[in-house]
């Protein structure tokens, strides 16, 4: 929120005058300047309550007064204050900007929207502004919209590094929802295949992401691409005279005929041509342009096949890709590696997120923030021991933070402490009862310290969860436990079904943790 302290600090320079009634109300007023320019919000906001009450019908000390409660983190108030400016003042743009920035700290995206929305379309130029509704819309999955607030602001504040974020997670957004299509289309195809390979990769899950490719080439051999994907995996894991043969076989694929394509669009319109001619020949095109590297006139198009798809899938990708590594060339600071941070552990990937924000720490020492991002991927990356002190750090200086609570929770859990960590756990469920995994974990603490009745339903609640059997195995236990025959019999029959149908894809990908000579 630093945009939004030099923001208020503007805002308070330009409505101390109107104050100026009395001597009184002025110094009042200057005080108020005073202490909100030295950062105490909390001592700010009585002096703006008595200026209020003084001045009830002027928007300008309701105005400041949301300010302070607003950067001192009472959000609910603020959003009372800003509400009220704007009845005062309906256009007053600040006060819809901060609304939505109130709302967004209140995790209410929905309700963020449409003051920012208000702001942009007013002010195009508002760098501030655009920011804050991209992060509404991405936070709403309304990809297509937040990618057009990122673009902008990527042009207005090219040295911004939430705006190259912003546009690889709204790519990113956008080739999820585009391989949803491929999966609903041809499921199991080449397409798909190659597809899930891709975040196999990304993930550093080679032996997986080999077989995957395997599998693709078996149903489409000249699929392009593919073999040079094979080479690169067989270079990562130490096999680079395997990856020369897997690159000439990339080489020997059939030449695409690209500039024929330039003659199809312009008669394109022919109607003698069937439509499922055309079909192909803009599948056939998609795939010349990715390989110039014309992704988004890939992204562009309105695709209708799993092979368009699968093109405009990858295309996405590679945006996001791009993005991202323009966020990482970027010169070092706090708020890029906190990016970067935050990138690797939407991956999984625990251990650069943790590198990261040890990074951010640099040249923020003592951040708490930083301080809680290195803590909770320490502990998502396992390592309790490491995690448990810089956690229970944090705990004290936000012991309301739901986040928080989970972590402590999760890593006292990890260090079989089941009884410690049932307070935390609850917490976190309090806190957000919509959120899968502290259910989960809850349910795991009660049954360690014996609380089955209280386990069960947090167990029935986390069971979308369940990918192997687990949790219906540990319900159908709870249920026996608790006397309730009938229901343990109906979990052990759905645990055997999970079980059996999770066995076999286990066993079908046994095979995809070796890699083999081609």
């Amino acid at each position: 929120m630093a945009f939004a302290f030099r923001f208020a600090m503007s805002l308070v320079f330009v409505w101390s005058p109107v104050y100026g009634q009395t001597d009184d109300l002025a110094l009042k007023s200057k005080v108020g300047k005073d202490l909100m320019a030295a950062g105490k919000f909390e001592e700010a906001i009585p002096v703006y309550r008595e200026l209020v009450k003084a001045l009830p019908d002027n928007p300008g000390p309701v105005m400041n007064l949301g300010m302070a409660l607003h950067m001192a983190g009472h959000e609910r108030e603020a959003v009372k204050e800003f509400q009220e400016v704007l009845k005062l003042e309906p256009a007053h743009m600040p006060a819809h900007l901060f609304l939505g920035a109130a709302y967004l700290v209140l995790k209410e995206p929905s309700k963020a929207v449409e003051p920012l929305q208000i702001v942009v379309g007013g002010q195009p130029d508002n760098s501030e502004a655009r920011l804050l509704l991209g992060e509404g819309l991405l936070a709403l999955e309304r990809y297509p919209g937040a990618l057009q607030q990122y673009q902008e602001l990527s042009k207005l504040d090219p040295e911004n590094p939430k705006a190259w974020s912003g546009l690889g997670e709204s790519f990113e957004g956008l080739a999820s929802r585009s391989f949803e299509e491929v999966e609903k289309l041809a499921p199991e195809s080449a397409y798909w295949l190659v597809l899930v390979a891709e975040t196999r990769v990304m993930a550093e899950h080679y032996g997986p992401a080999f077989f995957l490719y395997r599998q693709a080439l078996a149903k489409i051999p000249t699929l392009r691409g593919v073999h040079a994907a094979v080479a690169e995996i067989y270079r990562k894991s130490g096999h680079g005279d395997w990856a020369i043969v897997e690159e000439k076989k990339e080489r020997q694929l059939p030449p695409l005929n690209c500039g024929v394509h330039q003659g199809l669009r312009e008669g394109r319109a022919n109607s003698a041509v069937p439509a499922r001619a055309n079909r192909s020949n803009r599948a056939s095109e998609m795939e010349c342009d990715f390989m110039a590297g014309r992704y988004h006139k890939i992204v562009a198009e309105n695709s209708q096949t799993a092979e368009q798809y699968y093109w405009r899938t990858r295309a996405y990708n590679e945006l996001a890709r791009q993005a991202f590594s323009h966020l990482a060339d970027m010169p070092p600071s706090g708020e890029v590696h906190e990016l970067l941070a935050k990138i690797h552990f939407s991956q999984k990937n625990y251990a650069s997120a943790a590198k990261d924000w040890g990074e951010a720490l640099k040249f923020s020492p003592g951040n708490s923030y930083y301080e809680q991002g290195l803590a909770i991927s320490i502990s998502a990356g396992g390592n309790y021991e490491a995690a448990r002190p810089l956690l229970e750090k944090a705990m004290k200086q936000s012991p309301d933070s739901m986040e928080l609570n989970y972590w402590l929770g999760f890593t006292l859990l990890g260090l079989e402490k089941a009884e410690d960590a049932v307070p935390y756990l609850e917490r976190a469920v309090r806190g957000d009862p919509t959120v899968l995994q502290p259910q989960r974990d809850l349910a795991r603490a009660y049954l360690r310290v014996g609380q089955v009745e209280k386990a069960i339903p947090h167990l029935k609640t986390a069971l979308p969860l369940d990918d192997d059997g687990t949790l219906y195995y540990q319900l159908a236990q709870a249920y026996r436990k608790a006397g309730q025959r009938e229901l343990e019999r109906q979990m052990l029959v759905k645990f055997r079904e999970v079980q059996s149908s999770a066995s076999a894809e286990k066993k079908k990908f046994e095979k995809s943790l070796e890699i083999t000579p081609p």
